[in-house]
């Protein structure tokens, strides 16, 4: 039985047509006229003779041949046709690949990502990435590698529960909100048929409620002429009163980002990501309001945050910055922020204003889904008279009138 040696086989040189060097048992090395040198096993299978293209030399040496040949071989006698093994072993590594691209294309970290990215016309880029920071904390550990069509609402619990655990009731309510967006996202793309985060309502904790202290009517004009002179940064004394005039809440204000507001048109569209109910909130702004943004632009321009950290422009002011400039002015126990929107509805409703038109103000949902279904209005121009109204009405208690007239209603 003919066999190669090393030496022979490197020594073999190209000629004008390519030949063959046998081995033994349907082992022989093929050189090309090239000079490309491949080992192949010939072989009969079920009547039909084929070769297999075992592997080129000199990665594959002489020993290695022999041993690939003989385990051909094997295959041969079982009735399995090598070349035909090794192309379907081929076809599942491709398509093994395949199926993983896809699931990696359509796990949720990479919706997510694909979902905030599609809102880049919309949010500002600091937005943009405090919900990807937020999502990269506390759902991408959990649900980032498992494809949107496979997560369920126990792992979207899991999600909630960690959160809740460390005491972040708030965040756990943001990043609800956000998984809940993401998984919407992936249905209407097409990537999901379901959206477990819809099924979660009812499962947040809540804390027991404390009433935030808040001034009286009577309290307030004290209170707006100490803050027109407070000794606090003027960013804090800015973002306090543009709270006040327009009765959002802090966070909708902290979070305020240049491309949010239309100063022409006179109104701030917060979108739905950043508010509470999820659902977007126009607020009519006051010329008072104007003027505010408008000192702001002049200190730090017009782009990002509206009202930036005092150490850090590129930053929302933090989340007690304006707590505690209460505090310094004397108000500790007596004044929150959040507690100027009970004194703006509690102002507005003894003043004779609608009180859906207040509500509506607050960006308070209605919670009769039967009547909510019926009663949709924006009261844009209600509104925009009620803001106005109160701007003015904060303006004159701040002057000193002791008399401020009362809204008749008809």
């Amino acid at each position: 039985m003919p066999t190669l040696t090393a030496v022979q086989i490197r020594n073999a040189k190209p000629k004008d047509k390519p030949y063959k060097l046998a081995d033994s048992h349907g082992l022989f090395l093929h050189v090309a006229f090239s000079g490309k040198k491949t080992w192949r096993y010939r072989y009969k299978i079920a009547g039909t003779e084929s070769t297999f293209v075992m592997g080129e030399y000199p990665q594959m040496t002489l020993e290695d041949a022999r041993n690939e040949r003989a385990k051909a071989r094997e295959m041969v006698k079982k009735g399995i046709n090598p070349s035909q093994e090794r192309r379907d072993i081929k076809q599942e590594t491709i398509e093994q690949k395949k199926a993983s691209r896809e699931k990696k294309e359509h796990n949720f970290e990479t919706v997510a990502l694909d979902w905030i990215d599609q809102q880049k016309e919309r949010w500002s880029r600091g937005h943009r990435n405090a919900i990807r920071s937020t999502l990269e904390l506390d759902a991408f550990p959990i649900l980032g590698s498992h494809p949107v069509d496979t997560i369920t609402p126990p792992m979207v619990l899991q999600v909630i529960r960690n959160i809740e655990n460390r005491g972040a009731l708030e965040i756990a309510r943001k990043v609800l909100q956000r998984v809940n967006a993401v998984l919407r996202y992936a249905v209407q793309t097409g990537l999901a048929t379901s959206n477990p985060a819809s099924e979660m309502k009812g499962v947040l904790k809540t804390r027991k409620i404390v009433h935030r202290a808040a001034l009286s009517r009577e309290e307030l004009p004290e209170f707006l002429r100490t803050l027109s002179v407070a000794d606090i940064h003027t960013t804090t004394m800015l973002a306090l009163k543009f709270t006040i005039l327009t009765a959002a809440r802090s966070g909708e204000v902290r979070g305020a980002t240049w491309d949010e507001i239309n100063l022409d048109d006179a109104i701030w569209r917060i979108p739905a990501e950043r508010m509470k109910m999820d659902s977007q909130h126009n607020v009519p702004l006051s010329k008072q309001a104007i003027a505010i943004l408008e000192r702001v632009a002049r200190l730090y321009g017009k782009e990002g945050i509206v009202f930036p950290g005092i150490h850090n422009r590129k930053a929302m002011i933090s989340e007690n910055t304006m707590l505690y400039a209460l505090y310094r002015m004397g108000y500790h126990s007596k004044a929150t922020v959040h507690g100027f929107r009970a004194v703006f509805s509690t102002i507005a409703n003894e003043s004779g204003f609608e009180g859906d038109v207040i509500e509506k103000a607050l960006a308070h949902e209605e919670r009769n889904r039967v009547r909510a279904a019926y009663h949709r209005s924006e009261y844009l121009e209600e509104r925009k008279n009620l803001m106005q109204w109160w701007a003015t009405f904060l303006d004159q208690m701040e002057a000193g009138a002791e008399i401020v007239p009362i809204r008749k209603v008809g």
